[in-house]
């Protein structure tokens, strides 16, 4: 039966401490599913643990994890799927510092690789093996606009978007036949500190308010306003249902129709 229903389903949702990982897990979470937060901060997912719907009787917890070193990530996770099988994943971290690709470092894309792609990819390789023995799986990917069209002055984030998108949608077609699901996320202009912080060092740059800078961004918008991490977290929680069952491969762009290409 196809539905939004997660009850049962166990989510493993990195990035979650605040955020758009935050929202993803708070919708999950009202939809039934029981929610294993991931992120640096310990005492931000011991806090936020607390905000989790558990209605259905969700045992929610957290693992406290650091994307870029895998030993340690292997590890954790491993250990995690000896206590329960996970259903759904959200791959999901903080995008790389901003600049121009022609100042940036070849250490900054391996760092960047290393945080996102090659992460995403040991995540992916732990646990879809269990996926496909309990018979459902789904994999989010949150990534970026930036894979349909590159956002000026974020040059290592857009490379290292990029190949998040090709990589997932290489492992769709190997994972499709196991039913198990994997798309990405775009969201465009979201209310993150991410955001908060980008714009800010556009509006140094220009010489204008933050105010003067959020403005002329509401006018790149058809909707005329950023969004909200909720949106974003509406969005993951329809893909992760039964729902979407044949929704595979797509990068689906949360972004108030900012994009210009279809």
């Amino acid at each position: 039966m196809l539905n939004n229903d997660l009850k049962g389903k166990n989510a493993l949702v990195c990035g979650s401490s605040k955020g758009i990982g935050k929202a993803i897990a708070i919708e999950l979470a009202k939809l039934g599913a029981e929610i294993t937060l991931a992120a640096r901060s310990a005492n931000l997912l011991s806090e936020h643990i607390q905000e989790l719907d558990d209605r259905h009787g969700q045992q929610h917890d957290f693992l406290q994890l650091d994307l870029s070193d895998h030993d340690s990530l292997n590890r954790r996770v491993r250990n995690l799927t000896m206590v329960k099988p996970i259903h759904i994943l959200v791959n999901n971290s903080g995008g790389p510092a901003g600049g121009p690709i022609v100042k940036a470092k070849a250490k900054e894309f391996l760092q960047a690789y290393n945080q996102h792609l090659i992460a995403n990819h040991h995540l992916t390789n732990l646990l879809w093996p269990k996926m496909k023995e309990v018979g459902y799986g789904r994999i989010i990917n949150i990534i970026s606009t930036s894979v349909k069209e590159p956002i000026a002055g974020l040059g290592v984030s857009n490379t290292t978007r990029g190949a998040v998108a090709s990589w997932a949608k290489t492992m769709s077609k190997e994972l499709g036949p196991y039913g198990i699901t994997v798309n990405n996320i775009l969201p465009g202009f979201t209310r993150t500190d991410r955001l908060e912080n980008i714009v800010q060092n556009w509006a140094q740059q220009q010489d204008v308010s933050v105010e003067e800078m959020e403005a002329r961004l509401y006018k790149l918008i058809p909707l005329g306003r950023f969004g909200d991490p909720k949106e974003v977290g509406i969005v993951a929680a329809f893909l992760a249902s039964s729902a979407a069952s044949y929704i595979n491969g797509v990068s689906l762009p949360v972004d108030g129709g900012r994009l210009l290409s279809i």
